[in-house]
C-alpha cells in the first residue's frame, strides 16, 4: 500500500490548503486533487469538503486522521531504524513546543546536535501549553516541551525550574522594588494569556488566592510583553521568556515565589525512532550542561 495519498491528505489538512499542501510536497494543486479523491475512491467515502474558504474534514475524515497520524509516524520510526541499521543517521524528529523554549532553547539545541547529526531534519511546531499536549495526543509530534505535570500523561523528563516574574512598566511606583507582592495584582491593571495557556499565572495566582483584575487578554507572549512596556498593564511570565533582555520593562521576583518545571514529553506506549532517541539524550545534556543540573526523574 502506497502511503503517498496518506501523507498527502494529512498535509492538506495540516495546511488547510490543497495549494499549500502540493508546495510543501512538490506537487501540482491538481496532483494533490487527484490524490485525494483517488483516496477516497480507494475508501468508500468523502474525506474532505472543499470550499472557497479552503477545505475541512468530514465526519468520516475526522474518524481516519489519528490512524492516518499513526500510520505516518510509524513509517517515519521504520526509516530512522533502517538508516541506523546501514549506519545512517536520518530521520525527522517531530517537536511541540511554547514560545520561550523556541526562542531561547531550540536554536542553539538543533545547532549543537546537527554538528554530529547533519542528516537529520526537524519539523517544529510551536503553540501554547494545550496545543502541545493536543499535538501529542493527535500524534502529530513525538516529542513536545511541557508545563509539568501535562495533562497529556506521558513519559515526561523533568529539565528546569523556572521562576515567574511580575512584569511591570519601568515607571511603574513598584519598579524599583526587591519583590513584588502578588496580592497586588488583584488592584494593577492585568494583562493575561488565554485560560488554556495562563497555567503559570494561573499557579502563582490561585497558590495565593489572588484574582487578577484582567483588563486585556492576548495569546501572544510578546504582543503581552510589548502592552507591558507601553503601559497599560502588569502580568506574571516565566524567566525564560525574558532571556533576551527585560526590554523597557521592570521585571520583578514574585512575593510568595513561584515557578515552574520545564519537562520534556515523549509519546508513551510507542517507540520512537533512533534520530529522535538521540535528541531526546541530547536535550537532556545540553539541559544539564546549560544549569548545571538536572531534576529528578518522574513517570506518569
Amino acid at each position: 500500500m502506497s502511503l503517498n495519498k496518506y501523507e498527502a491528505f494529512l498535509q492538506v489538512v495540516e495546511l488547510g490548503s490543497l495549494t499549500r499542501a502540493a508546495d510543501q510536497l512538490g506537487y501540482t494543486q491538481s496532483g494533490i486533487s487527484h490524490m485525494i479523491s483517488s483516496l477516497e475512491s480507494e475508501l468508500g467515502f468523502q474525506l474532505l469538503l472543499r470550499s472557497r474558504a479552503g477545505v475541512r474534514l468530514t465526519d468520516a475524515g475526522e474518524k481516519l486522521l489519528p490512524a492516518v497520524r499513526g500510520m505516518l509516524g510509524y513509517r517515519e520510526q521504520l526509516k530512522q531504524i533502517v538508516a541506523a541499521i546501514h549506519g545512517m543517521d536520518a530521520g525527522t524528529v517531530r517537536i511541540g513546543t511554547f514560545t520561550s523554549v523556541a526562542v531561547h532553547w531550540l536554536p542553539e539545541m538543533i545547532k549543537q546536535f546537527q554538528q554530529d547529526y547533519p542528516n537529520i531534519e526537524f519539523n517544529l511546531r510551536n503553540g501554547d501549553y494545550y496545543d502541545v499536549d493536543q499535538w501529542l495526543r493527535e500524534g502529530a509530534v513525538d516529542i513536545g516541551f511541557v508545563h509539568m505535570p501535562s495533562a497529556a500523561g506521558y513519559e515526561c523528563i523533568p529539565l528546569v525550574r523556572d521562576r515567574l516574574l511580575a512584569i511591570l512598566p519601568q515607571d511603574h511606583p513598584l519598579a524599583e522594588a526587591e519583590r513584588f507582592p502578588i496580592t497586588a495584582a488583584a488592584r494593577e491593571p492585568f494583562i493575561s494569556l488565554p485560560e488554556s495557556s495562563a497555567q503559570d499565572a494561573r499557579q502563582a495566582l490561585d497558590a495565593a488566592g489572588v484574582h487578577p483584575n484582567i483588563k486585556f487578554t492576548t495569546k501572544d507572549d510578546y504582543a503581552l510583553i510589548s502592552m507591558v512596556e507601553h503601559g497599560l498593564g502588569m502580568s506574571i511570565v516565566p524567566e525564560l521568556l525574558l532571556a533576551g533582555g527585560a526590554g523597557r520593562l521592570a521585571a520583578l521576583e514574585l512575593e510568595p515565589p513561584s515557578s515552574r518545571i520545564i519537562g520534556l514529553a515523549v509519546r508513551g506506549g510507542q517507540s520512537i525512532g533512533p534520530a529522535t532517541a538521540r535528541f531526546v539524550e541530547h536535550v537532556r545534556r545540553w539541559v544539564a550542561v546549560r544549569y548545571g543540573e538536572m531534576l529528578p526523574e518522574t513517570r506518569p
